[in-house]
C-alpha cells in the first residue's frame, strides 16, 4: 500500500522529522499541530484562545491539501497543558466542528513543543 505524503505550506513546516500529513487508502493521519503561523514558524501568541485557532487552521489546511475537509475527519486528539482550558477550547473547537462532531479525546500534558499551550492531531477519511 502506498503512502502519500501530503504538504502544504499553509500550514507550519515540521519542527522535526515528520510529515504533515500522511494519507493511506482513504485514510489521512495529521500530524499534531501547534498554534504556529506558517510563515514564520513562531507560536502566534504566548495566550491559549489565538493557539488553540491557529493550530485548528493549521489542521484544516492539511486536511484540505489532501483534498479533504473537516467533515471528513473521523477523530480528534487534543494535547492541553492546562485543563482549565477545557471549556475556552470547546468554544473554539465549534467554531471549527459544529454540526459534525468526530470522535475526541482531550487529554492534559505536562509539556509541549515551543512550550505550546496546545497541540491537535486528527484521523481523517475520504469519502466520509
Amino acid at each position: 500500500m502506498k503512502c502519500n505524503v501530503i504538504q502544504t505550506d499553509r500550514a507550519p513546516a515540521a519542527i522535526g522529522p515528520y510529515s504533515q500529513g500522511i494519507e493511506v487508502a482513504s485514510w489521512l493521519f495529521v500530524s499534531g499541530q501547534l498554534g504556529m503561523q506558517p510563515e514564520t514558524g513562531e507560536l502566534v501568541s504566548s495566550d491559549f484562545a489565538p493557539q488553540a485557532r491557529r493550530a485548528l487552521e493549521n489542521l484544516r489546511q492539511i486536511v484540505l491539501a489532501a483534498g479533504c475537509d473537516l467533515n471528513c475527519v473521523t477523530a480528534v486528539d487534543v494535547f492541553v497543558t492546562d485543563m482549565g482550558n477545557f471549556a475556552e477550547f470547546n468554544e473554539i473547537y465549534t467554531e471549527y466542528f459544529s454540526e459534525h462532531r468526530p470522535a475526541r479525546a482531550v487529554v492534559e500534558v505536562s509539556a509541549l513543543p515551543k512550550d505550546a499551550k496546545v497541540e491537535i492531531k486528527c484521523i481523517a477519511c475520504r469519502g466520509r
